[in-house]
């Protein structure tokens, strides 16, 4: 589990990386460019968010093995198995960003070459192309179709399996547990696939780039600062020393 959780945060803080120095600059600066080649940057480490769709599906399978056989789990998730499931994600990711790069910076840009956003995202660049948009909108979302779709899936598959396996535990106490084990991840799926669907899923009509703009912030920037606080938070350790830490903090 933490082999995962692990992998997650190195791509929080790449995100955060990516994003945030740059979000700052423009915030600070009266400067606001950027380059031709540092927008297609950032654009492709966005694309790599296919990578974190494949990793919460391979953590929630973790989460089914470590629910249904607790005793053989060590043996069943083994380092191999779980290097092969992240090496997996990151391929994915790193293909799909590759793709939609490259599809994006081969279309046409003419006129304005102002980005209605705070960096450079799907929505805002494809609205500056003058190309018929026609054929790339249909590989984006079979991109979409298959690489978001099919994780959510697998994650529905891995929960409805952990429904039948805590069905089955007797005590009201183990089932509790099981469900605890179960929050963390949910909360993080929640929040980074609502984020994704409201921004990539929705009717044309209902489009608009200001309420754009402030999702793209916090599938980019808050949800990588929220998911350490959403793990760590439910792991008795560190609430312990949390604990430990604001008791020393307030005592006289």
């Amino acid at each position: 589990m933490y082999f995962f959780i692990g992998n997650l945060s190195f791509l929080d803080i790449w995100y955060s990386s990516v994003y945030t120095p740059k979000i700052l600059e423009n915030c600070m600066s009266e400067d606001k460019s950027i380059s031709f080649a540092g927008c297609a940057a950032q654009f492709f480490s966005a694309g790599l968010a296919y990578t974190e769709c494949y990793l919460l599906a391979a953590m929630a399978y973790d989460r089914y093995m470590a629910i249904s056989d607790p005793l053989l789990y060590v043996f069943a998730m083994s380092r191999k198995l779980c290097v092969g499931l992240v090496a997996v994600s990151y391929l994915s990711g790193f293909v799909n960003a590759t793709i939609i790069t490259i599809n994006t910076f081969t279309l046409t840009f003419c006129g304005s070459n102002i980005i209605d956003d705070f960096f450079c995202d799907l929505p805002p660049l494809v609205k500056l192309s003058c190309d018929a948009t026609d054929n790339y909108q249909a590989v984006l979302y079979f991109l979409l179709a298959s690489n978001v779709i099919t994780p959510s899936l697998l994650i529905l598959a891995s929960y409805i399996s952990i429904l039948a396996a805590i069905l089955k535990i007797r005590s009201s106490e183990g089932r509790l547990k099981a469900f605890s084990t179960c929050a963390s991840h949910l909360t993080a799926v929640t929040l980074y696939y609502g984020s994704i669907l409201f921004i990539y899923s929705r009717p044309s009509s209902s489009y608009t780039l200001k309420h754009d703009k402030v999702v793209s912030v916090f599938y980019t920037v808050v949800f990588p600062m929220l998911n350490p606080l959403i793990y760590s938070l439910r792991n008795k350790d560190v609430k312990d020393a949390l604990g430990k830490l604001i008791k020393r903090g307030t005592a006289p």
